[in-house]
């Protein structure tokens, strides 16, 4: 048996009706030349239930003692286990477009797991246009987390359209193939670093302490008004309309953008693909609040995820950590909002430099302590730690395919809490960036807005970085590009001191 860490548990105690605690997702594949739809969908079901030698958590069940969750908990086998409880067959209404798609993940997505099995589900799902079709899959995030699902993903599918898998996709051999492959491609380590003596563990425990208080002073000093750019779960956090109470129905869509159209936007400003993400995601949230007629005089702020998975760990459930971002929201000029962003992210990264996993996930456990309190009294809607969740999690940069079956896109689907009604988690596939866009649909019925918010924002980067210029005229407003960048990150830091294929779409 394997017992669940803090994080694990975490996820399950926070779980009631209005708020599954799972992820997933939705792929989208292309069938093979010449096969017959349902005829290769029942394979690939009938080649999911084939083995009985599960890969963790396709086969393990949660086991609790007499204090139940607050008590140690464990995976253990199922001896019950029922593949075709888990494993289902679906099929679109007519017409089958994208609509009625993001309209069935939507359903799927709002329903709580059984707890009494194995936490997981996966739907073949057929009726698209274009010899298109989907398979959408949920986890529980106390099995696993963005990074995991990745792996998991990877371990299922192939790189080459010619591949026929014999096995399960969900079986040990499938686990032990990838692991395989993740060996040959790993670079052989020095036998200095691979083992650790007396002297270098004692320093280590020495340096927690030292890491993780250097890391508590500067959050206190941010609370005090004198932590420059560095944000904080709580801190100047504007109650919006995202921020409210949720219920248990969801709305999901999703859209894909070139990855080279991001990326440049980050290259040309002098920043990271996710500095241009989170700026994409600021414009589009800014348009949202203007067109419902809101204005916060403090910007939105953002959970960003950070993965704390150590190189080649496909075995833990959860090891991922967090920063806050401001996002700018309150800023008009598209070059000074990503400036804030860049600053705020970079404050946020230099908080947790020279963390170790362990030190990190520590450090987010007593930024995260307030939620321990308000989560069970019900007032995270009136004390947000932040504005919504922005996730990015890096997938595969090749093609992939499934028995021949290209996949066409991985569009993640995530979790809204109470006082967090908005998720946006984004997946680096291929040539692509798929984002998964997952809301209460009671908040924001209209979340599908949000997709053409984005076309906007990324156009408002393109135009502010001359993007969208002949190259000639780009250099031209190159040194004033420059001068707008500084002056920004001047204005942020001042600000802080006084303080001392087709793609998815739903029309």
């Amino acid at each position: 048996m394997k017992r669940l860490n803090f994080l694990d548990s975490a996820f399950l105690l926070a779980e009631n009706r209005k708020t599954p605690m799972h992820v997933g997702g939705l792929n989208l594949f292309t069938l093979p030349r010449g096969a017959d739809e349902k005829k290769f969908l029942h394979h690939l079901a009938d080649q999911l239930r084939s083995s009985q030698d599960l890969q963790s958590p396709f086969g393990e069940c949660i086991k609790t003692g007499p204090l139940g969750l607050l008590g140690p908990a464990y995976w253990e086998p199922d001896e019950s286990l029922d593949l075709d409880f888990h494993i289902r067959h679906s099929a679109l209404p007519r017409p089958g477009r994208y609509r009625e798609l993001f309209a069935l993940t939507s359903r799927l997505h709002g329903t709580l797991l059984d707890r009494n099995r194995p936490l997981w589900e996966m739907h073949l799902i057929e009726g698209l246009p274009n010899r298109q079709f989907a398979v959408y899959s949920k986890y529980h995030h106390a099995a696993i987390d963005g990074a995991r699902a990745i792996h998991l993903t990877q371990s299922m599918f192939s790189t080459s359209a010619r591949t026929r898998l014999h096995d399960s996709p969900l079986s040990m051999e499938s686990q032990q193939r990838y692991r395989a492959l993740l060996e040959q491609h790993r670079p052989a380590a020095a036998s200095d670093q691979e083992i650790r003596n007396v002297a270098e563990a004692l320093k280590e425990r020495l340096d927690t302490g030292v890491h993780v208080y250097s890391a508590l002073k500067r959050a206190t000093e941010a609370w005090m008004g004198k932590g420059g750019a560095l944000s904080l779960p709580w801190l100047n956090v504007p109650r919006s309309s995202i921020n409210t109470k949720v219920d248990g129905a969801r709305r999901f869509v999703a859209q894909s953008w070139p990855f080279a159209r991001v990326h440049a936007i980050g290259k040309a400003l002098d920043g990271t693909f996710n500095d241009a993400v989170l700026a994409m995601c600021a414009g589009a949230l800014r348009l949202y609040m203007q067109n419902h007629g809101e204005r916060h005089k403090q910007s939105l702020k953002a959970m960003v995820p950070v993965s704390l998975r150590r190189a080649g760990d496909i075995d833990s459930s959860n090891a991922v950590g967090a920063i806050s971002a401001d996002l700018g929201t309150n800023i008009r000029d598209p070059l000074k909002r990503f400036a804030t962003i860049q600053a705020s992210v970079q404050a946020g990264k230099e908080l947790f430099k020279e963390m170790k996993p362990q030190e990190a996930a520590l450090m987010l456990q007593v930024l995260q302590m307030p939620g321990f309190v308000l989560m069970p009294l019900g007032l995270m809607s009136r004390f947000p730690p932040f504005s919504t969740v922005i996730s990015n999690v890096p997938g595969p940069r090749q093609p992939m395919y499934w028995n021949g079956a290209r996949l066409d896109g991985m569009y993640p689907a995530s979790i809204v809490t109470e006082g967090v009604a908005l998720n946006i988690t984004l997946i680096t596939y291929d040539q692509n960036v798929d984002f998964g866009i997952v809301a209460c649909r009671r908040t924001m019925p209209q979340v599908q807005r949000m997709i053409d918010y984005m076309e906007q924002s990324l156009v408002e980067l393109e135009d502010a970085a001359d993007l969208s210029r002949p190259k000639a005229r780009r250099a031209v407003g190159k040194k004033a590009r420059a001068k707008a960048r500084t002056k920004a990150k001047a204005k942020t830091r001042v600000k802080a001191k006084p303080g001392t294929k087709p793609r998815p779409k739903v029309a």
